[in-house]
């Protein structure tokens, strides 16, 4: 994604070159990127953003959208497999999409598109008149660009997963409308508030990534219809509204490595040897056990201010434990890194050095 983003950054002399050498794009997505090139940064930059608070909400489960690529469903393929995980994918990067598009048209850095001049005159909240003023944000604009070109691959497909992404989609859109905000600024004697001047604004993108894992924890299963021409919900279900969130297949466990799903499985994950819920070793782990690495740890203490101007702290040293699940209930000392996990980097850096000697121990759950 980094390099789409320096292509679609560059001068807008050579677009059509650029667009071109982006893979996985159908026609009506490059036809997009042609004519709106200043767009196509802030859809970079939206589907950068979706999957980063995708890792971010699930960073705890066995499923951490940790091999999810950064530019999945929107500029690539399908991500493989039906399930809500999936589900929960293709919703946020579509609310990424949006929530970049709004905020750089917002700042001026798209042309022919402005803050939503619809917001004028007076109107009424709980707290009272006030005007419309500054600058609210235009997420019809925003919404309706991300519909045209996330939905470009699946749209005029009548198959189920098509279908499927399609919902998701729109679900993602409204994630994002549903946490617009009205801001004030008051004028008036004193900051007393006798005039009001208000804009509408988003809401930074983590609540709508709070906001969407709500929706992926009450996910529907639906089918398909036997004519093939829509998706339909199991028996005595209420009708699918366009803020759920819904899949076909159910997820597998995520223990172990599984390439037709692209995950590398929970061995050497780190967990919480404590904890009773989905970080802890237990859950975690799938009953493999976990080892445990003994860490010499320096951090600053016992800190004090002094006049003036300066903070000075002694140096402590502890030892601190971390435990990694077991890659194999066989094999509980051998812990491999992989490269394609945020969550795998980090352990790389947190294991001991190689050259010292630290205590560990194996257990098994």
């Amino acid at each position: 994604m980094g390099r789409f983003m320096s292509q679609l950054s560059a001068s807008y002399t050579s677009t059509r070159i650029h667009c071109k050498n982006i893979p996985g794009l159908v026609r009506r997505q490059r036809v997009l990127c042609r004519r709106h090139p200043d767009a196509m940064v802030a859809v970079s930059e939206g589907a950068v953003q979706g999957v980063r608070h995708c890792q971010k909400q699930f960073h705890h489960a066995r499923w951490n959208c940790s091999t999810i690529p950064r530019d999945a469903s929107v500029f690539g393929s399908h991500v493989v497999g039906s399930t809500r995980e999936s589900a929960f994918v293709y919703a946020i990067n579509s609310a990424g999409v949006v929530h970049a598009l709004t905020r750089a048209c917002s700042r001026g850095a798209i042309a022919n598109c402005a803050c939503d001049l619809s917001k004028q005159g007076n109107h009424e909240d709980r707290a009272g008149q006030f005007s419309w003023g500054g600058c609210s944000d235009n997420i019809r604009y925003g919404s309706a660009f991300a519909r045209k070109f996330v939905d470009a691959r699946d749209r005029g497909q009548r198959d189920a997963r098509a279908l499927m992404n399609l919902h998701n989609n729109r679900a993602g859109r409204k994630g994002v409308r549903k946490k617009m905000r009205l801001e004030c600024k008051c004028h008036g004697v004193s900051g007393s508030c006798t005039v009001r001047t208000c804009w509408q604004t988003m809401a930074p993108f983590g609540a709508t990534a709070r906001w969407l894992k709500t929706r992926y924890d009450v996910a529907t299963e639906v089918s398909v219809q036997p004519d093939g021409g829509g998706l339909i919900l199991p028996l005595q279900r209420t009708p699918i509204r366009k803020k759920d969130l819904i899949y076909l297949e159910p997820s597998p466990n995520y223990c172990l490595a599984d390439s037709t799903y692209g995950f590398a499985g929970t061995g050497g994950r780190e967990c919480n040897a404590t904890s009773r819920g989905p970080d802890g070793c237990e859950q975690l782990c799938c009953g493999r056990g976990y080892t445990t690495h003994r860490r010499k740890v320096t951090t600053k203490c016992e800190c004090k201010f002094q006049w003036c101007c300066s903070v000075d702290c002694n140096t402590c040293t502890s030892w601190k434990d971390l435990h990694f699940c077991n890659v194999k209930s066989s094999s509980p000392t051998h812990i491999p890194v992989s490269s394609h996990s945020p969550t795998f980097s980090l352990l790389a850096q947190s294991l001991p050095h190689p050259t010292a000697s630290f205590p560990t121990s194996t257990k098994s759950l």
